[in-house]
Parts: structure tokens; sequence; C-alpha cells
């Protein structure tokens, strides 16, 4: 058949009710009732407006059946709100996407608890006078960092970026060109030098740099040399870098700071997965003058910055103008100072779900994978337990992978049921294959099981 002449077009565009229509139909008056005119009249524009789009692109028209349903269904994703609960299934434990570090059952608590009332937050209830919020967390940070002094910002990228500006504004500083990289969402260290007011001095070549490329580099306008943490980068064969002691000792004799960006805010000593990492405490033992890390990725707590190093430079960096504008709110203190609790008190690590997460044995998830076979299995539901790898994700370790179990379910359209899963309720994030969807038991949280199951019943048409 050829393409319908713009006559029949016409047409099927008639045939388009008008919203206030489509407003008055009698099946939309319990929405009206519960969630207001507005909110359903907007719904109904938005609803209209995609038909005659579809429309103009050759679509058939749909029955007034089928668009009460979409009216319906756009109406509960806005009052649902786009950030939602999602269960992850994809086996990475950071995953950007999702929030990175879920919170412990404890800093979840703190967090509604802060929310629900008023806080302690700039109040020093020994004396009942006003204190500055950044030394509210500072004891608690010094014992999980082994720093003199700490202050906390708003993110990770805030942390690096109060330093270089507080510490090197219109001064050099020295990155290997190694360490000049990009991570999620065009974050790129050299264009955040350029917003502190420093200068970037490359050093070294991509794969190898030494401790004489610094050395050669720096003179009298240099302010540091900037360790930054590689994140996704990795490098294999060909390469090196100086250790952090090595670059410590060579930085101090040249009478200028060494900064590291440890980026995954790792404190607790690295082992496992983690092993490839430098922890905080471990840098500023080596010799770093300031170690500046993000609180959502290994520590496990929500979206904060920390540095910490010398009460001299971390001073400098509280009593910059721009500290104020990077601060953070008392709800990620909150989450914090729960966190850092759990770290620094023995036996509790494992109360945090990233550490938790890291620390579960493949065994372990393969029975729980074949507990839901057999659940799906008597939802007549056809399911299969498969060895998986999943990722510690977050620009942390770029490998090697988490050996886990996943649960397979086949599926001619792959990206179908991936489509119906991610819209359910609640919403599951999986891995697409070529003839089927992975759901990684590593990363589906403690309680999630029965919400999982009938998600993937619901998305069956099994429900």
């Amino acid at each position: 058949m050829g393409r319908e002449s713009g006559g029949d077009a016409a047409g099927r565009l008639r045939r388009v009710p008008a919203t206030g229509t489509l407003l008055a139909q009698p099946a939309l008056a319990a929405l009206v009732a519960r969630f207001g005119h507005p909110v359903v009249a907007q719904a109904v524009r938005h609803v209209l407006a995609a038909e005659r789009a579809r429309l103009r692109r050759g679509g058939r028209p749909r029955p007034p059946a089928q668009l009460l349903a979409a009216v319906d269904s756009a109406v509960r994703a806005t009052v649902q709100g786009p950030l939602r609960r999602v269960v992850n299934g994809t086996g990475v434990i950071l995953h950007t996407n999702l929030g990175r570090a879920p919170l412990s059952a404890a800093a979840a608590t703190a967090v509604a608890e802060i929310a629900a009332g008023y806080s302690s937050l700039e109040l020093d209830l020994a004396t009942g006078r006003r204190r500055d919020r950044r030394a509210l967390l500072e004891t608690l940070l010094c014992q999980a960092t082994g720093a003199e002094a700490a202050t906390v910002t708003n993110n990770g990228a805030a942390a690096l970026l109060l330093a270089l500006t507080s510490l090197c504004h219109g001064r050099a500083v020295l990155v290997s060109r190694g360490e000049a990289i990009e991570i999620g969402g065009g974050f790129r260290i050299p264009e955040l030098l350029a917003c502190s007011g420093a200068r970037l001095v490359d050093v070294g070549t991509t794969n190898r740099t030494r401790v004489d490329d610094y050395r050669r580099a720096t003179d009298q306008a240099t302010a540091a040399w900037l360790r930054v943490h590689p994140s996704n980068f990795r490098i294999e064969g060909f390469a090196g870098r100086p250790g952090t002691g090595e670059l410590a000792v060579a930085a101090h004799a040249a009478g200028v700071l060494l900064l590291v960006d440890a980026g995954s805010g790792l404190v607790y000593p690295a082992a496992g997965a983690t092993a490839a990492e430098e922890a905080m405490p471990a840098a500023l033992a080596a010799g770093a003058d300031l170690v500046l890390g993000s609180g959502d990725k290994l520590l496990g707590a929500g979206q904060v910055g920390i540095a910490a190093g010398g009460r001299a430079l971390v001073d400098r960096l509280a009593r910059h103008p721009l500290a104020r504008a990077l601060r953070p709110d008392k709800l990620q203190l909150a989450a914090l100072q729960a966190t850092l609790l759990a770290h620094v008190t023995p036996g509790r690590l494992r109360d945090v779900p990233v550490w938790r997460m890291l620390g579960l044995e493949p065994a372990e998830l393969r029975r729980r994978v074949d507990r839901w076979v057999e659940e799906l299995a008597a939802a007549g539901i056809a399911a299969e337990t498969i060895g998986c790898e999943g990722a510690v994700g977050g620009g942390t370790t770029p490998g090697p992978g988490l050996p886990s179990f996943g649960l397979r379910l086949a599926a001619a359209r792959p990206e179908r049921l991936r489509a119906r899963l991610l819209a359910g309720e609640p919403p599951v994030l999986v891995l697409s294959g070529a003839d089927g969807v992975t759901i990684d038991a590593r990363t589906v949280l403690p309680g999630e099981d029965a919400q999982l199951l009938g998600a993937i019943r619901a998305a069956s048409g099994r429900d």
C-alpha cells in the first residue's frame, strides 16, 4: 500500500477528541476527584498531543478506551514523580544512574528523623551557642581517615574544586597526562582546574609518568602536584606511575603540596574487589597533604565530598567564600554520620549495604536465585539460574568483575521484556541479552525478593 494522502491524514486528525471532550468522560471523574483538575487536564493534553504526533507519522487512531487508559497512566506517573525506588538487577553495586550507594537502615532512619524535625545542625548543645556545621562530623571523619582535620562539601567534585580554588588559584597544578581524564557526565579534570583559576600543567605521558617528570616541570609558579583517581579508565601493559609516598617525598622536597583525589572515598582497608583502590588513610599515611573523596561510593553514605588532611590546609578550605556555596545540608550530614559510625565501630561494616554486597559469596547468591526459579515455576514462568559477573561500579575499580549468579528469563523480544520490567511497579533494571534478560542477585537488596518476583509476574502477564 502506498503512503496515505494528506487528506486521509487530516481525516484521522479530526477524529482526535478535543481536550474538553475527553475530560468530560465519566471514566476520568475519579481521577479528577482524587488528583485535581489541573493534573488530569495536563495529562489529557499530553496524551492528545502524542496521539496527533503518532497519526501524523501514519499511525492508526486509537479507540477512546485506549486514550483514557493512557491518561490514567500519565496521571499516575505525574503524581508518583520521576524519582522513584528501583530494583537494581544489573550487578553493578555503585550504579551512577541509580544513585550509587544505597544507605544503610541506620542512615535512612537518621535522615528521616532529622528531616522530620529540627536538628542541632549549627547549634552546640553543650553551650547553646551557634557553631559551624563544618565541624559537626570532624571527629568521626578524622577517626575514619586518620587525618588531623577534615571538612565536608556537597559532593566529591565540589571537594576537589574547593581545594584547587582555595589552595592553587592563579598558580600551576601538575597532573600526569594519564590522569587528565573525563568521567561520566562529561566531567573533565582540565575543565575543573580552569574553573578553579589554577593552571593545568601536563607531565609525563599517557601511559607512563615518573617522579622526574614532576620535578622538571616544577617552578616558582607551581602550587601543587595533583594525583587523580583514574575512575573507569585503565591502561594495561607498558604503563606505570609513581606511588603516593614517592610523590609526597619529592613534592615536599620541591616545596609544593601533594593533593590526592582518592575518588572512591574508601576508608576501610582495601581487599578483594577493592584491593587496587588506595584508601584515604593510606594516602595520608604515605604523606599526602590533602586527600579528597566521594561519600556515595565505597564509603557507602549519601552524596557528599570529603577533604581530609592537615589542620592549616583544611581551615583554608573552610574559610574560603566558595565553601558556603558547596556545603552539605542536614540530610547529607545525617546519612554521613550514621555511615561513619558503622565504619569506626568494630563489627558493623556489613551494616553498610555496599560492603554487605561486596562480601556476598557466589554460593549464597546461587541459592537465592534457585529459590526465585522455584517460585516463578510455580506461577508458570520459565526461568533458570546462570553464572554472571557484576562490578563495583561508580568509577571505582574498572576491574576485575564480581563473580555472581543471576536469574535468566528467555524472551523472543528481550528489549520489550526489559521495557515492561522498567515500567513496572517497582521498576526493575535488568541486563539484556540476545535471547533474554538477566537479573544479577548481588544487587537485589534484602527484602526486595517479593517485589522483584511480583514485577516479573506482571511483566510476563502471569499476575
